[in-house]
């Protein structure tokens, strides 16, 4: 029925639709031909090409992207030029164009510039010629092969428009023919329609043939259905079923202005367009307002479809200044001054967080978002690459610190043995200090090491300490004074009635912090005791201070990935040597004191108070390392 309504609408074939953000000729939409845009080639000599701005709006998802080729030099605007030409014809012509304005500004600043030297040197100005230029010499030679190149693709087009247009006026005539053979009309429906279909599927015809050819079809299908008789129950059937057809994709053209998404919503409405186009003819008398209505619907959506990209042009810009400014921030992060883990740790968490920033920013335009994440992403992987080669370094040190450590170890081994107390107390204790003054080693050599170097210390002054009676009577006094103070605190524990516990607990770690050195083979066994009975303590009388560390370290594993733990870890335990050390350090030197004196005791107290300062700090040391353990 389609042929009926395009001949009862010859009148109105000029009227103009809404179609892709647009008004467009109504034979346009038909799809029976399209505007041909061509530009120029020839070029003066001399001259300042001019360019061609197009200022439709394009789809969003457009392949070309314009090239700046204005920081080219004449050489490679020629190059530039030449790889164009290697290329189809169809797609160059906004490049060629941006290349010949490129190359005549400069090509004109030069010849402005010989002029003014031709000048300057008294010459009349009239008597003027630049000079030849082998550059400007290619580059027309270019221009012409393009010139050439695009004449057989235009000849090829044209040809095949030709070819298009017999095939139509053979269709026309075909039709006809029909039409003059009145008493068989009815017999030919299905062959009109047929040549129909053929006749929209058929291509471009030459833009001088697009109207008299549309004009002449209408004719020739106006006459058929003038001719054709049909019966009326027929077309009032078919006017009814595209009249509801057409309702529907009103109602759903009216319904895209409900959609969020805009893009969408257009794209949509292009594809009722084309089915508008499918759908035969309605009758003559609700054409006009059906199709006003349909039209409305449309509008409204391209409107918001325009708005839409006027919008997202301004957030782009947005977009743009937020990146560049991103691109600054990581870029004055001084890599070169990050000499330690934690300055590389505090420097990587600055590193994520503007990743992080990215990654919430939306697109920028596209002549600039992807050099901004180039850029971005330039800095980002220098920064890391440099991290790594760092890391690397340090695990090579940490591979020489341990070479270090298996000489200390040996010297300590060697000297184990000896019975020149004073000397060889002196020897390691200087050993001590060396091996604190070394770096860390690898996780997997710390503790072995470590076991290897104390207990050839160990060893020796327990020998020592054997010589020293009177100082293991001292001990052992000091051993039952602590543990009468953890039973003082166990006592606390099961007296129930207690109101005064937390302060009466710490007056007894004070004084158990008092108390000198006890014998060394009991020393972790009274630890212990000491410890667990704190610990209960702590939970009874609710001692919040050392648990509320524990507490608020627990609370900053939340949300820890894997490898921040791993490093946390690892300060915990480069931490716990080095108390360790210093405890060893602590006790060690308690031979050296004299406790007559009273100046003597007096440092003796202060050293054993350190000492037990230091074993509590590894017992909450223990406790966190635990804890990142069991996160892990």
């Amino acid at each position: 029925m389609e042929l009926r309504e395009m001949s009862e609408s010859c009148e109105n074939q000029e009227k103009d639709v809404t179609l892709n953000g647009g008004l467009v000729n109504a034979h346009e939409a038909s799809g029976d031909m399209a505007a041909e845009t061509t530009v120029t080639d020839d070029i003066s000599e001399g001259v300042e090409a001019a360019s061609v701005v197009n200022n439709i709006e394009v789809e969003p998802d457009s392949t070309h992207k314009a090239t700046d080729y204005s920081a080219l030099d004449k050489h490679g605007l020629v190059a530039a030029l030449e790889e164009q030409l290697q290329k189809p014809i169809e797609s160059i012509r906004d490049d060629v164009n941006l290349i010949k304005v490129a190359f005549y500004s400069v090509r004109n600043a030069e010849i402005a510039a010989e002029k003014e030297e031709f000048v300057s040197k008294g010459n009349e100005e009239s008597a003027f010629a630049p000079r030849e230029d082998a550059d400007e010499v290619r580059f027309k030679e270019l221009l012409n092969a393009i010139k050439e190149k695009r004449a057989e693709f235009n000849a090829r087009q044209e040809a095949e428009k030709e070819a298009n247009l017999k095939k139509k006026q053979a269709i026309i005539d075909e039709i006809k023919s029909i039409v003059s053979d009145p008493d068989n009309i009815n017999k030919q429906y299905n062959r009109v329609h047929q040549l129909q279909q053929e006749f929209k599927s058929i291509g471009e015809v030459p833009a001088a043939n697009v109207t008299e050819t549309w004009k002449v079809y209408q004719k020739v299908t106006e006459n058929f259905y003038d001719l054709l008789k049909m019966n009326k129950e027929l077309r009032d059937y078919d006017f009814k079923k595209n009249l509801e057809a057409k309702q529907q994709l009103c109602s759903e053209a009216e319904s895209l202005d409900t959609i969020d998404d805009v893009v969408i919503a257009f794209r949509k409405l292009q594809d009722l367009h084309n089915q508008w186009r499918e759908i035969g003819p309605v009758a003559k008398e609700v054409r006009e307002e059906l199709w006003a209505r349909f039209k409305d619907a449309s509008a409204k959506i391209n409107k918001k479809y325009q708005a839409f990209f006027e919008g997202r042009k301004e957030q782009e810009k947005e977009n743009e200044l937020a990146k560049i400014a991103l691109c600054e921030k990581i870029e004055s992060i001084d890599i070169d001054s990050l000499k330690s883990f934690a300055k590389w740790d505090e420097a990587t968490k600055t590193i994520i967080s503007l990743q992080e920033e990215w990654k919430k920013l939306g697109f920028a335009s596209r002549k600039v978002n992807a050099d901004l994440f180039a850029r971005f992403r330039q800095t980002c992987d220098k920064f890391f690459a440099r991290k790594a080669e760092f890391f690397k370094t340090m695990k090579e040190e940490f591979a020489a610190n341990y070479e270090k450590k298996i000489a200390l170890c040996e010297k300590a081994e060697a000297l184990k043995d000896s019975t020149d107390w004073k000397k060889t107390t002196d020897k390691l204790i200087a050993l001590q200090k060396e091996w604190k003054a070394t770096g860390p080693v690898m996780k997997k050599h710390s503790d072995n090491i470590w076991k290897r170097f104390i207990t050839a210390c160990d060893y020796f002054f327990e020998q020592k300490n054997k010589q020293t009676s009177s100082i293991h009577q001292a001990e052992h006094a000091n051993l039952v004074a602590k543990r009468d103070v953890v039973k003082a605190i166990n006592d606390l524990l099961a007296d129930e009635s207690e109101t005064e516990g937390a302060k009466k607990v710490r007056e007894l770690m004070k004084q158990w912090q008092g108390i000198g050195h006890v014998p060394f083979k009991e020393k972790d066994k009274v630890y212990a005791e000491y410890k667990a009975a704190v610990d209960k303590a702590f939970d009874k009388f609710d001692m919040k201070d050392v648990r509320a560390n524990l507490s608020n370290f627990e609370s900053s594993l939340s949300g820890t990935s894997q490898d921040k733990m791993y490093r946390e870890r690892e300060r915990l335990v480069r931490t716990y040597e080095q108390k360790c050390n210093e405890l060893k350090t602590y006790e060690n030197n308690l031979g050296f004191f004299n406790a007559q004196s009273k100046g003597g005791n007096s440092m003796l107290k202060e050293v054993e108070r350190r000492i037990q300062k230091i074993k509590d700090e590894l017992a909450l040391l223990e406790q966190k390392i635990k804890l990142v353990d069991e996160k892990m």
